[in-house]
């Protein structure tokens, strides 16, 4: 077995859907593949599943575009971090000429009149993108039935979620569609459905990655990053978008390190904190066995390991629904029918296609945090609820840094429970909000956080846990997934068949 691919050598080209990123960028700079061979390996795996019954159709993708995908490969540098290799990207991001339809009837004609700064690097990198993937309408949810294209299928088990808002992007990578997608994590987006389907996902530190071209759902929140199944395939990506943006004010004026070239550097007398808090009754005993198991891994490779509290912890999940419905409000009221978004055919007057374009365009999960948010913000409640949010944030956020200034990383469980079955176990919405309890927590203080797979359940479905690091040091975090991946290995889950 190859340590780039996990193939054996002359699996190479009859498995070209299997190949990692990081084989593909190699075997397309030594012109022993081509773009059109992979776009054309991939696409028919998607019309494969467009043909198969409804409940046993991943659904995905939502939007191809190989023409466009060729094109962008062809400009591609020849000595280009990414050598022209296809990925995908979910439906909030801004890509010139490509529906950014956000999952939302609101937005059912909308295409791209500009591209994302982060979709701009990624091409400029050598990057070609072919699809656009299905989402929770607007980034708001964590099963991936939220949306105007349908419900997402895990590929790893069909009748199970593959996790949101981001499941199709985490699902197009799970079902062998691609080898890696870019997400969006707003409050656990991409590690969550990277969790559920097995595949890995990356949160960047707040500001690494430039927010000018995504749909904002809560701009304090909200970050791009990238979702493969090989930890340098994730530090390809995420150096490829990387970096300072004058458009985006909240961008950092840092240099990017060349995280690919940085996987091997040995790492010395690494501190690995564990919260308490992430480690108690409400974890499910499979995951914390799994997750003892991990920890013990590193504690053999020398790293100290202590136990630590964070005893604000319980009021992340709250700050976060607080303020991120709060933002919510505020962001999604540009989509009135006039500016942006569908005009309902049936309204009478002003006010009236107001109300009726917003009444029919969003989804009843949307319509919820607007609401919420809205309430929160008004007269009245506002000192309450939104400025206490924001004062509890600092203290958070102080709490966190207090406790990385001694230890290098923190390490958790990426969920406490086991991958919900799809349309059964989470009725209640309130369930599906608490299930992000391990997640919200490196949105609320902006620091960067990885989700890893590490074992399978008695199901056969992935448990992960995940890291959160100091900010900007993405580095050591993707140094210590990449050590777990070469000496630990990472599970293998069979695809959808």
């Amino acid at each position: 077995m190859t340590k780039e691919t996990g193939l054996r050598p002359e699996n190479t080209v009859s498995e070209l859907h299997r190949l990692s990123l990081f084989a593909i960028v190699k075997l397309l700079k030594k012109k022993e593949l081509t773009v059109k061979e992979l776009l054309e390996c991939y696409l028919q795996r998607l019309e494969e599943d467009e043909r198969q019954p409804r409940e046993s159709r991943i659904n995905a993708v939502v939007y191809k575009n190989k023409e466009e995908a060729l094109k962008q490969a062809a400009n591609a540098p020849a000595d280009s971090l990414l050598g022209g290799a296809p990925i995908i990207i979910k439906e909030n991001l801004h890509l010139l000429g490509y529906p950014v339809r956000c999952a939302s009837k609101i937005l059912s004609n909308y295409k791209a009149t500009y591209s994302s700064t982060a979709m701009l690097r990624l091409l400029k990198n050598g990057a070609s993108i072919f699809a656009t993937a299905n989402m929770d309408e607007f980034a708001m949810g964590s099963a991936n039935e939220n949306s105007m294209h349908g419900f997402v299928c895990n590929p790893l088990a069909k009748d199970y979620i593959p996790g949101g808002s981001s499941g199709g992007p985490a699902a197009a990578v799970a079902g062998y569609f691609t080898s890696a997608s870019i997400g969006s994590d707003t409050g656990g987006s991409i590690r969550q459905p990277a969790a559920c389907c097995g595949v890995i996902g990356l949160k960047p530190t707040y500001g690494r990655v430039s927010r000018y071209g995504l749909v904002a759902f809560a701009s304090s929140f909200d970050q791009i990053g990238p979702i493969a199944r090989r930890v340098e395939d994730i530090a390809l990506l995420l150096e490829a978008m990387a970096g300072h943006d004058e458009a985006d004010s909240t961008s950092a004026k840092l240099p990017v390190p060349s995280y690919s070239k940085a996987l091997e550097t040995p790492i010395k007398n690494l501190h690995i904190a564990l919260p308490k808090e992430y480690l108690g009754d409400t974890v499910h005993p499979q995951i914390r066995r799994a997750f003892m198991q991990a920890v013990d891994f590193y504690e053999k490779q020398g790293a100290k390991i202590s136990e630590v509290s964070l005893p604000n912890t319980d009021y992340a999940l709250s700050i976060y629904y607080i303020l991120s419905t709060a933002e919510a409000s505020s962001n999604l009221a540009r989509f009135d029918g006039i500016r942006y978004g569908n005009p309902s055919k049936k309204a009478e007057n002003l006010s009236d296609l107001f109300f009726r374009s917003r009444s029919e365009g969003f989804g009843d999960e949307v319509k919820r945090r607007i609401f919420t948010g809205s309430y929160v913000l008004s007269a009245g409640y506002y000192d309450d609820y939104y400025m206490k949010a924001l004062k509890a944030r600092r203290v958070v956020y102080d709490k966190y840094m207090a406790i990385l200034k001694d230890a290098d990383l923190l390490m958790m469980p990426t969920l406490p429970y086991r991958v919900f079955k799809r349309g059964k176990d989470h009725e209640d919405p309130t369930e599906m909000y608490r299930s992000d309890v391990f997640n919200v927590a490196a949105n609320v203080v902006g620091l960067p956080s990885m989700s890893l797979p590490c074992a399978k359940d008695s199901l056969g479905l992935p448990i992960s846990f995940q890291f959160m690091g100091r900010p900007f040091d993405e580095a050591l975090m993707l140094r210590a997934a990449y050590l777990y991946q070469q000496e630990h290995g990472l599970p293998v889950f069979e695809n959808a068949k």
